[in-house]
């Protein structure tokens, strides 16, 4: 398993709110170049994803592994690293711990829908998922947007606890719960986190709503129920990170959604946020963002 100091080391090049404006510029710059990611199916229900992009300085790629059979045990279901070279010279210039790159580049991105896209930026907040990325969302949230009172929903009640705990040494208002359902009401700031292969979160959602599903990146997978999905569609708007959501994305696809009228991220930033109902972001994963976090921590 990786050391508990890549894993600190790595995050500290990587600050939430100058990687959110790194995000923003990488989707500007029109060197970035990014292939369709390789994923390998491993027996027992593993994968191994490498995930190569570049611009005009810097090259990278990300190799990790996925094992959804870890889950609940010491070991990650993340693990893996992003080598970072120099475009000119083939040199390497960093190695970097995967799981932190995934989880802080995810938080960060969602942090950067928010900031654009939430008409409640501030909260209260829900998250579902009290794992990694949980934790990473939490702390994005918090710096990137002022939250001061957060909910938290996890199938652990000890992992649900360890981030209540966390939030309450941050100074937030936070609060574990059984039904995020019932949360859902009260909060216009949600995130779900979870490895789902079956429904986490149903309801309702208010016009303020802004919902960052972040857990589900296959289609096999998803944390939200249909009918919210089809509400957010229908009364608000649904946008996606790249256009790999439109075959990865399973909340939307099982939900019989137009995949390919999915706005995605960037085109909203370049069209500016048309504020209208509720807002639901879909993420679920791309190489450019890997290649934003080796800009912030190789910067030039």
């Amino acid at each position: 398993m990786t050391a508990p100091l890549e894993s600190t080391k790595t995050a500290n090049y990587l600050p939430f709110l100058p990687l959110a404006s790194e995000l923003e510029a990488l989707l500007q710059d029109p060197s970035v170049r990014v292939p369709p990611r390789q994923v390998l199916a491993w027996p027992g229900g593993g994968s191994l994803f490498v995930m190569p992009a570049h611009d005009t300085r810097l090259g990278m790629s990300k190799v990790i592994t996925f094992t959804p059979a870890n889950a609940g045990s010491a070991r990650p279901t993340i693990q893996g690293d992003v080598l970072v070279f120099d475009l000119r010279t083939g040199s390497r210039l960093r190695v970097l711990d995967g799981p932190t790159v995934t989880a802080r580049r995810t938080a960060a991105v969602s942090l950067l829908a928010a900031q654009k896209l939430a008409p409640r930026p501030d909260g209260p907040m829900l998250i579902v998922g009290a794992g990694v990325q949980g934790r990473a969302h939490l702390d994005a949230f918090v710096q990137g947007l002022g939250v001061k009172e957060v909910w938290i929903a996890s199938r652990s009640a000890d992992s649900a606890q360890a981030l209540v705990q966390h939030a309450q040494h941050l100074g937030l208002d936070a609060r574990w719960t059984a039904r995020p359902q019932q949360a859902l009401d009260h909060c216009p700031l949600v995130v779900t986190a979870t490895p789902a292969q079956q429904v986490v979160l149903e309801g309702s959602l208010r016009p303020d709503h802004f919902v960052a599903a972040v857990g589900a990146f296959t289609p096999a997978m998803r944390e939200l129920g249909p009918a919210l999905c089809q509400q957010a569609w229908r009364e608000g708007r649904v946008v996606v990170d790249t256009p790999d959501a439109q075959h990865e994305a399973g909340d939307l696809l099982q939900a019989g959604l137009p995949m390919d009228q999915m706005p995605t991220l960037a085109q909203v930033l370049q069209a500016g946020a048309a504020r209208r109902g509720p807002v639901l972001f879909k993420s679920c994963g791309w190489a450019g963002w890997d290649l934003a976090a080796a800009r912030l921590a190789c910067p030039a």
